[in-house]
């Protein structure tokens, strides 16, 4: 019986250790996060998805197309097109990734002539998709970027009814994972109506556009129900005079606020808020 219960004890002891062992070499949850950083709250910002070019003074924030390279010294956002085909590169898809009519007719933005919805209807097409696009995410790490800015999450509302929000929820999740897995950050582009959703699917922040102008209701700009969801983790991009003076004289100093040309050319139009 002694020898028995030296035995147990032998035992117990051993799990313990192992257990033990097993603790200290997973790193813990406040590791696991803090391997992804934020960009600096109310940080100068330049869109650069136009093409690079050299930052201005006081920028501390860029965002540049996953094919450029990061700008020395500042957060850099990684932009993809990720729920979308750019212009003329519906030919590198695989035709069944791409979003068809009861017609067999691809379905096209027809604000941005020639990008093509991507199917994310099953999911076995959005792991396909993921492929391609996790290729994506996964170079903006190596090139060194901080955070990935995955565009097109609203594309449920031009797919002509066929596409359901909670699918496109499902493939953002997987994008969300991959960035994560990869130490970046990830953002929310637009797309007010899934704000909620943010929290639950690990969204990091926003970039949003124009919320200073466009209206979500009969009196309010987008810019306080993107604060409600976010906080100050949010970065706006306005096109208008009219929508960076609404947008600066609420959150200038809360959120980064800058106003760009709509084409974002290299060198283009630049304004920022007074002071920042």
């Amino acid at each position: 019986m002694k020898d028995n219960a030296i035995s147990v004890l032998h035992r117990c002891l051993v799990l313990a250790v192992v257990v033990a062992a097993a603790f200290i070499a997973w790193p813990a949850p406040s590791e696991a996060a803090s391997a992804k950083t934020l960009p600096p709250a109310a940080g100068g910002f330049d869109y650069q998805i136009g093409g690079p070019y050299t930052p201005a003074a006081g920028v501390k924030i860029v965002s540049r197309d996953h094919t450029a390279s990061p700008a020395s010294n500042l957060y850099n956002i990684c932009y993809i097109n990720a729920f979308q085909t750019q212009p003329g590169a519906s030919s590198e898809w695989a035709a069944d990734l791409l979003l068809r009519d009861a017609s067999g007719k691809l379905v096209e933005d027809k604000e941005w002539p020639g990008e093509y919805l991507l199917d994310v209807r099953t999911e076995a097409k959005r792991a396909a998709i993921l492929q391609k696009v996790g290729g994506w995410i996964d170079e903006c790490a190596t090139k060194g970027f901080d955070a990935v800015e995955p565009d097109n999450y609203d594309h449920y509302t031009r797919s002509k009814g066929l596409i359901d929000p909670s699918e496109s929820k499902k493939y953002m999740k997987l994008l969300v994972d991959r960035a994560h897995a990869k130490n970046l950050a990830i953002a929310q582009k637009n797309t007010l109506e899934l704000a909620g959703d943010a929290s639950s699917l690990g969204i990091d922040f926003a970039v949003v556009e124009e919320c200073g102008v466009i209206w979500s209701g009969a009196s309010a700009p987008e810019c306080p129900e993107y604060y409600a969801a976010f906080g100050n983790r949010i970065i706006d991009i306005e096109y208008t005079n009219a929508g960076m003076n609404r947008a600066c004289a609420s959150y200038a100093g809360v959120f980064s606020i800058v106003q760009r040309d709509v084409s974002v050319t290299p060198n283009g139009l630049r304004k920022t808020c007074a002071g920042q």
